[in-house]
């Protein structure tokens, strides 16, 4: 082999193995910076960075999710408001939630919303069965489950039923919702 051919080769070599350690570090880096990234915008603290949103963290904050409860526990909001199955579904939930509030933060007049209503109507949209089931697993064995609980949640288990969570659950994670909303948004009620 002519001395030129092997300076080809040995460049050849040395330029792939470059592209592969600056490919290496390049994904490294993102990620870092992406688990970064989900777990700062997986706080209460980076959701009510939007105005809009500190009236449904203090309903949340005086709620049993907000860690009004004996053991203390506080669930963040993506624990209520984003789907845990696999982590392509969470991250990809994550990202149209994010950019749909940014979007809305940006065109509504959060004061004059009908956020009550908005509740009231996309409730289902915005907290996930997943989301629930993933903290209680015990349905059908609650201690002091009264019958008809303990009824619905059995069709619940069977698939004897289409409801979600939060059609008989409606307020469990933001205690006091209206009224935080009403007073922070100065409405008479």
């Amino acid at each position: 082999m002519a001395p030129s051919q092997k300076t080809q080769e040995s460049g050849k070599k040395k330029g792939w193995l470059f592209g592969l350690i600056i490919g290496v570090v390049l994904m490294t880096l993102t990620v870092l910076a992406s688990g970064f990234m989900i777990e700062t915008t997986n706080t209460d603290t980076f959701c009510v960075s939007c105005h809009a949103m500190n009236p449904f963290r203090n309903a949340w904050t005086q709620s049993v999710h907000g860690g009004q409860n004996p053991q203390g526990f506080a669930a963040q909001c993506v624990d209520c408001h984003l789907p845990h199955g696999n982590f392509v579904e969470y991250v990809t939930a994550k990202a149209i939630t994010g950019t749909g509030d940014v979007i809305q933060n940006i065109i509504l007049d959060v004061e004059k919303f009908d956020w009550m209503m908005n509740s009231e109507k996309r409730r289902t949209k915005f907290t996930y069965d997943s989301a629930c089931r993933r903290c209680h697993h015990k349905l059908d064995a609650a201690p002091g489950m009264p019958r008809g609980g303990f009824l619905a949640h059995r069709a619940y288990l069977r698939g004897d039923t289409t409801k979600k969570c939060v059609e008989c659950h409606p307020h469990v994670g933001h205690k006091n919702m209206a009224d935080m909303v009403n007073r922070y948004f100065k409405k008479q009620i």
